[in-house]
């Protein structure tokens, strides 16, 4: 896709958002964003280095990547040091950026057989939670896994991590109905999950990314109201510690395809969002040539998941939410 495509998509958007969100910026268009499917985006603190997960259209074959900004252009990304070996997916980062949260099917001790999951009769990788910590030295020491409750059942998601150390998730497990549920687990992990109430257990909830400060929590789902299969959705926390009602995302956030795996950026209102969205086809279409078919089925919106950055800070601001001081970011940032 050409700059000025790029352009096009992102004046449409513009023009039918909500003033309360911004339009949306597919991320790093063919280098980033690709042909294949991408989610889960991990900003650094500082805002230069990006871990996000790639993998084929059956996502049978998730891997962590890693990519590092210079100016306003991104790295070919790379396999990240800790990942490449097994079924690692949805990185998330402490927002002081020390530990990098995963999950993965990887056993849980050397030798060991890979963790499975069954769900419906069928059997299929499963996944507990991992981090790796930073070195002072640079680069990650080796995946450490989180020994608790939240990986009973071997099936979390979608890890996101609050500044006081509690982890957010998604998984299906014993109280979670039909559909998969919100979990809180404190205590760095370790303490047993809680399911967030957040509305009837009839609807699927996935993928929460948290505020660092604990004031809102968004995630994917569908409320009864979803254009797509998926929206976003967010929810923020009342004067009594409890949980509001979750509230659809307007603006050009949303769209009638899947959108999931939501993350925050190190900026305020900084939305990352995995989207499907894709170029719309209209018949006759001016005839192809094999290069032209070529270059637009593997083109980034060609219907796979992609990268997308939205502006958020309206919608924060207009329900009472103001920016907060960040952790300093970490000197230095490890290669990969």
């Amino acid at each position: 896709m050409t700059p000025r495509d790029l352009a096009f998509v992102a004046s449409l958007a513009f023009a039918f958002a909500s003033p309360l969100a911004s339009a949306g910026e597919l991320l790093g268009a063919g280098v980033i964003s690709t042909g294949l499917q991408e989610t889960s985006a991990a900003l650094t603190p500082d805002g230069q280095t990006l871990y996000f997960m790639r993998s084929d259209f059956a996502e049978a074959d998730d891997t962590i990547m890693v990519s590092h900004r210079s100016g306003d252009r991104w790295s070919t990304p790379r396999v990240a040091e800790f990942s490449g070996e097994w079924h690692d997916s949805e990185p998330t980062l402490s927002p002081d950026g020390r530990r990098l949260y995963f999950v993965s099917n990887r056993p849980l001790r050397p030798g060991g057989t890979p963790v499975t999951a069954t769900m419906n009769g069928r059997s299929f990788p499963g996944t507990n939670l991992w981090f790796v910590e930073r070195q002072v030295t640079g680069g990650w020491a080796a995946p450490v896994h989180v020994d608790g409750a939240l990986n009973d059942g071997a099936m979390i998601y979608n890890p996101s991590v609050a500044a006081n150390g509690d982890i957010y998730f998604s998984a299906h497990r014993a109280d979670s109905g039909k559909a998969y549920q919100i979990y809180v687990a404190r205590d760095h992990g370790h303490a047993a999950p809680e399911r967030l109430p957040l509305g009837d257990i009839a609807h699927n909830r996935m993928d929460p990314a948290v505020d660092p400060a604990g004031r809102f929590l968004l995630y994917a789902g569908n409320e009864g109201d979803a254009l797509g299969s998926a929206d976003i959705y967010i929810v923020f926390r009342q004067p009594d510690g409890g949980w509001g009602k979750p509230e659809h995302l307007g603006g050009d956030v949303n769209s009638r395809t899947l959108e999931n795996a939501p993350s925050l950026g190190p900026a305020f209102g900084e939305l990352f969002v995995s989207s499907a969205r894709r170029d719309e086809v209209h018949f006759p279409k001016p005839r192809d040539d094999d290069a032209s078919l070529q270059r637009r089925l593997q083109s980034p919106l060609n219907g796979s998941r992609n990268l997308w950055r939205f502006d958020i800070s309206e919608v924060l601001r207009a329900h009472g939410i103001a920016p907060t001081v960040r952790a300093e970011p970490m000197p230095g940032d490890p290669a990969g």
